[in-house]
């Protein structure tokens, strides 16, 4: 099935919010069988809206809009479709008596009257109802079987009415033989894009008919494997084995699948050996510590950290000794070591993690460029340092550095 997409809203235009609609729908139903063959963006206009969805019901004859479905001026999805396809609006008294409920319940008081925009539902629609916020979506279908889906530019409220309204409609469609597009990727850290082909070889190019893409980005570099034209079955146990192959490779640098953190990985190894965490950040700021603590349960791991941005902190709370910072500067390995002992042993913890860097984009120097960052990891007692130079801006390289600190705790582990 073939189905073409258009998200709706002057802010996409403008670039103001990300359309993070468009990437999810794509995933999503190419995992069902349905290809996203086509994608636009129009703004609030209600003439660029019908224009926009007329040309795609001509070239394919089945549409998704998300956007303008709410209850203010600017929401003219409902009303453009719904003369397009030569409906009229009418109210949907039951829905506004539900609607109104739902706001007394949230303590709202009464209900604006603009929001009966949203239970004006066109003739001989079938509404798709939304458990995730107030804006019902719409499914409307001609005699020729051509339909259009519209579901609210909300991202919660798209992906819940995707899941519990939209799919289910889409696939009571299809022929038992259909087939799936599906993907698996396996992320990697500590090694480059044009490492890791060399390392994977022959495989660097596709896994037995499978095709192989390289995502790089802060984090490290993804690789997603990918199945088209086969059952779902099929697809599942070809990206099984393959992922198999890949990970035999470069098992050293693999850390998960998918939407994997690698914070998570390493509380989840980590409360397996009883072991707990305490870091000690300078140029990161709190990031790493934050990472890891954004993981539900981490709790049970990150006992507490100390942001030492200034050498009287280092000196003072983690014990780095003066004559180390003048014999190497704050930015050295040999400060990294003595900050991540300095930390476990103030936090009680097995495992003391050390940050310390030029994060930019000033503060550097011929010595100690901009992105020189220096990592400690003590385990115990046994430390491991890293040094490395860091690209990107700010963000990027603190970014950069709380990675590379995880991965070598992983390598560790």
């Amino acid at each position: 099935m073939n189905v073409e997409l258009i998200t709706i809203g002057d802010e996409l235009l403008l670039g103001f919010t990300i359309d993070t609609n468009a990437a999810h729908l794509a995933r999503t139903l190419a995992s069902i069988g349905v290809s996203i063959v086509r994608r636009a963006t129009v703004g609030d206009d209600a003439a660029e809206i019908a224009q926009a969805v007329r040309e795609a019901l001509d070239r394919t004859g089945a549409v998704i809009t998300t956007g303008g479905l709410g209850p203010t001026s600017d929401d003219r999805t409902r009303p453009a479709i719904a003369e397009l396809f030569g409906r009229d609006l009418v109210p949907d008294e039951e829905r506004w008596d539900a609607l109104c409920a739902l706001w007394r319940e949230r303590g709202r008081g009464e209900i604006p009257l603009s929001n009966r925009g949203q239970i004006m539902i066109p003739r001989g629609a079938t509404v798709l109802t939304n458990r995730h916020g107030t804006a019902p979506g719409i499914w409307l279908e001609d005699e020729g079987g051509r339909w259009c889906a519209m579901l609210p530019g909300v991202p919660r409220e798209m992906r819940g009415m995707l899941a519990d309204e939209l799919l289910p409609r889409l696939q009571g469609r299809f022929d038992a033989a259909f087939t799936v597009v599906r993907s698996r990727t396996i992320r990697t850290t500590g090694i480059a894009e044009s490492k890791l082909a060399d390392v994977l070889g022959p495989l660097a190019s596709g896994v037995d008919g499978l095709s192989l893409a390289y995502l790089p980005g802060q984090e490290g570099v993804d690789l997603r494997l990918t199945s088209r034209g086969r059952g779902g079955i099929e697809a599942d146990e070809a990206l099984n084995q393959a992922a198999s192959q890949l990970r035999e490779l470069i098992s050293r640098y693999a850390y998960g699948e998918d939407g994997t953190d690698l914070a998570a990985t390493i509380l989840q190894a980590c409360e397996a050996r009883a072991l707990h965490i305490a870091v000690a950040e300078s140029c990161t700021g709190g990031l790493l510590g934050a990472r890891l603590t954004a993981i539900p349960g981490s709790s049970s791991v990150v006992l507490g950290g100390v942001i030492a941005y200034s050498n009287d902190v280092k000196r003072g709370v983690l014990g780095v000794q003066q004559e180390t910072l003048d014999a190497h500067g704050a930015v050295s390995e040999q400060v990294a070591i003595e900050m991540a002992a300095g930390v476990r042993r103030l936090v009680g913890a097995e495992v003391g993690m050390s940050i310390t860097g030029v994060a930019g984009p000033g503060g550097g120097t011929a010595d100690k460029p901009v992105g020189l960052v220096w990592i400690g990891v003590d385990v115990q007692g046994t430390v491991r340092t890293h040094g490395s130079r860091f690209i990107g801006d700010r963000a990027e390289i603190r970014f950069r550095s709380t990675q590379a600190a995880l991965d070598i705790l992983r390598r560790m582990l």
